[in-house]
């Protein structure tokens, strides 16, 4: 059974519809490649707010060790913090013009 040439062109206009439709899917469907690569650059968004929150956890916990162990470092944050001097020393303040 031979095919007449209006039936295979039906046929092959048929087969690239379907995969057009197939193509339009994959692309721009619920679970399509726009939206995987979106879900995937907000999980890298998220991947390097983990890094940075990390990285900001361990300065806080070498601040707590040496705010719990380091005399002269409490020393120096008290002074830069709160303006605090020794017995004797003198503050200067210059306004600025």
């Amino acid at each position: 059974m031979a095919l007449t040439r209006k039936e295979a062109f039906k046929l092959t206009a048929l087969g690239l519809l379907f995969l057009a439709l197939m193509v339009a899917w994959l692309g721009f469907g619920e679970r399509g490649f726009i939206h995987l690569y979106k879900i995937e650059k907000e999980r890298q968004a998220y991947v390097e707010k983990i890094r940075e929150l990390e990285q900001e956890n361990r300065q806080l916990l070498d601040e707590i060790h040496r705010l719990r162990s380091d005399r002269d470092y409490i020393e120096s944050q008290g002074r830069r913090e709160l303006g605090l001097l020794k017995d004797g020393e003198v503050l200067y303040r210059f306004k600025k013009d």
